[in-house]
């Protein structure tokens, strides 16, 4: 099969000034190892956007095609399945140590591969993406620990962003009170449509605060800030409660006390998905297509092109996205 050039977005932040946009590739600029992929879809993650800036620090190969997100078609059968079988590819080194979903074809490691799972279709796993994975890991980490609809209302922090607006729609989708935390109040009737009961100004968690406790509101927590937010939220999380935590848009320092672990037993989840082993993001994947899809998918969803990139990757930065933008490579 002859591949003719494809397009593909890539940075080059090996000097001071970033150089990105869209190009002309070749399969021979692919990495030489692995299985070919025709990408369908990708999106856009905040891990993207650090990618795609020298001051990033993610970033392990110059110039790189990022986007640690994909889901296409094999061109080679592969962890057996054959050629043409819908698969979903994310995390691990795509989209910073090898060129990732940013271009219509890509090169991955077969055990890497994920079978596109019945029930979803490729645009709806790729507005999902890590995004969503990260958001199931959570979800699925509250309720090992006990966290149930019963138990109370559940707070989500950047309930806007990817992480956020799929934790949102997956929670109320079974059941839970959910609570979203935003600093844009513009965004209140999106987040209600998602599934939000309530919504808050992030500013009630963003400055430190004196006491170790405060009163008890929330059962549980999906966190993707950190920082003082989180240090904030869990002195307010109920008696044997948790907090999944994935984020650090709000830093990765945390400054607390062990008062909210040793007197009223709350537990921090840490929550990653980079490195997820096969098995267990298999499983996931599983269940996103069936009890914890989120609700209102085409909600949190929007179509780009490589072409909207660049706009699109300093808002996510910058904090200004809204939702899951999912990169149609057909076009």
């Amino acid at each position: 099969m002859t591949i003719v050039p494809f397009r593909a977005f890539r940075a080059d932040t090996s000097g001071e000034a970033v150089e990105r946009g869209v190009v002309t590739m070749t399969v021979d600029e692919l990495p030489a190892d692995g299985v070919l992929v025709e990408v369908h879809w990708s999106s856009v993650n905040y891990k993207d956007g650090l990618a795609s800036t020298p001051t990033g620090k993610v970033a392990r190969i110059s110039p790189l095609v990022p986007g640690v997100d994909l889901s296409g078609v094999l061109v080679e059968p592969a962890a057996g399945l054959p050629t043409g079988s819908a698969v979903i590819v994310h995390g691990y080194d795509l989209g910073v140590a090898r060129h990732g979903g940013f271009a219509r074809y890509a090169r991955v490691p077969e055990e890497w591969i994920v079978p596109l799972p019945a029930g979803l279709t490729e645009r709806e796993a790729m507005v999902i993406g890590t995004a969503g994975f990260t958001a199931a890991l959570s979800v699925i980490a509250l309720q090992h620990h006990g966290v149930t609809p019963a138990a109370g209302p559940v707070l989500v922090t950047g309930a806007t962003g990817g992480v956020g607006s799929t934790a949102v729609g997956m929670l109320a989708a079974l059941g839970y009170e959910v609570v979203a935390s935003t600093g844009k109040p513009s965004s209140a009737d999106w987040l209600r449509g998602l599934g939000a009961a309530h919504v808050i100004d992030r500013a009630e968690l963003a400055e430190p605060g004196r006491r170790p406790l405060e009163s008890m509101v929330w059962a549980g927590a999906v966190d993707c800030v950190g920082g003082v937010t989180l240090a904030n939220l869990l002195k307010r999380i109920t008696y044997g409660g948790a907090v999944a935590a994935s984020g650090l848009t709000g830093g990765n320092d945390l400054p607390t006390t062990v008062l909210p672990f040793i007197l009223r037993g709350v537990a921090l989840l840490g929550i990653d998905s980079v490195q997820t082993p096969i098995a267990r993001r298999r499983e996931v994947w599983g269940r996103l297509a069936t009890d914890l899809t989120p609700a209102d998918l085409d909600a949190i969803g929007h179509d780009i092109t490589l072409d909207d990139l660049d706009e699109v990757l300093t808002a996510i930065l910058e904090g200004r996205a809204e939702g899951r933008s999912v990169v149609d490579l057909s076009r």
